[in-house]
């Protein structure tokens, strides 16, 4: 059985945590194959990435290289993405459910003449048919469908945070190099300009502190930004997270929401303010490695999966804790 193919991405050179986490989840699936797991870094300088990705346990790490790739241009990378399947014919294409997995994955499943399962929150092998089976949200996250598809390669997107990042290893990989017959008849974006904009990456906070419908007022998120000052003083970076009620209200933008419409994370801990403590959210950090909550509700779920728990209104709480936290 051929192996499984992974897609990597970087961010100035250096590998994003997101890749990680996939080559994690790839080898998962790849063990109960009883196959491996390959790796493709597409771009036009991408020798030292390549060295990089080979420390992580793979089969091989495909480096496709070409001027045209140098920068991220769709045509161009579906175009070698495409040749390069076609030459070793991957069981399953795995690319994470950002940027450019969204970009890439449809053109190139299109391409290939197979399906496509996005935003995938799990990923397992039915042992009786050795089948991939999917999980995703549907319905604005109200549902989530469980999925078997036909067609080789499977090409799936994942999303950020369901699986933990993969460590490297002593051993190396053999790293392949190719260049793709490509052209510049492929391009149809002729100018690329790059603007940079400032997300919220809750997966890389060390603490997450959140709010929720429980928040009575926009304004008193103001305290939960001053107990993150006080926190990031002592446990790193420190960042605000919200439930999805408080986006539909328009009071936090939607890379704050924690949950299956939203963020999978696993912060050292994860405070919940005045979330009840619905499935939808509990998906996105239940993997957290401490979980405190504050509610009034003693009976409300989040209590149900804290390790420490505060039955109490947070406008009480709050200030005497970052007044604690400032001595």
């Amino acid at each position: 059985m051929s192996d499984l193919l992974i897609l990597v991405e970087s961010k100035a050179g250096a590998l994003e945590k997101m890749t990680l986490e996939v080559i994690r989840g790839a080898g998962g699936l790849a063990k109960e194959l009883g196959t491996g797991v390959s790796a493709v870094v597409v771009g036009a300088d991408t020798a030292a990435l390549a060295e990089s990705v080979a420390t992580y346990g793979l089969n091989k790490v495909y480096r496709l290289e070409h001027p045209l790739l140098k920068d991220f241009q769709p045509d161009a990378w579906v175009a070698a993405l495409e040749w390069l399947c076609k030459q070793i014919a991957p069981t399953i294409v795995l690319i994470s459910h950002a940027f450019v997995g969204r970009e890439v994955a449809p053109r190139l499943a299109y391409r290939l003449n197979t399906e496509l399962t996005t935003d995938c929150t799990a990923l397992k092998i039915d042992p009786t048919d050795k089948g991939l089976v999917r999980t995703k949200p549907i319905y604005g996250g109200n549902a989530v469908a469980i999925l078997k598809t036909e067609g080789t390669p499977q090409v799936v997107t994942v999303r950020k945070g369901i699986f933990e990042p993969e460590e490297p290893t002593e051993a190396k990989s053999e790293v392949v190099s190719m260049a793709p017959p490509l052209s510049d008849a492929v391009i149809k974006v002729k100018s690329l300009k790059t603007v940079e904009q400032e997300v919220v990456e809750l997966d890389k906070a060390n603490v997450v502190i959140s709010g929720g419908r429980g928040i009575a007022e926009k304004e008193d998120f103001e305290v939960l930004l001053a107990l993150a000052k006080a926190l990031s003083k002592t446990h790193g970076k420190v960042l605000i997270g919200c439930s999805r009620p408080v986006v539909d209200k328009g009071w936090m933008s939607s890379d704050h929401q924690v949950g299956l419409t939203g963020s999978m994370i696993s912060p050292d801990a994860y405070v919940a303010i005045g979330i009840s403590g619905a499935v939808q959210h509990l998906v996105g950090m239940i993997r957290s490695k401490k979980i405190i909550a504050i509610n009034t509700d003693l009976g409300c779920n989040m209590f149900k999966v804290a390790d420490f728990g505060v039955v109490a209104d947070y406008k009480e709480i709050l200030p005497a804790l970052i007044k604690k936290l400032e001595e």
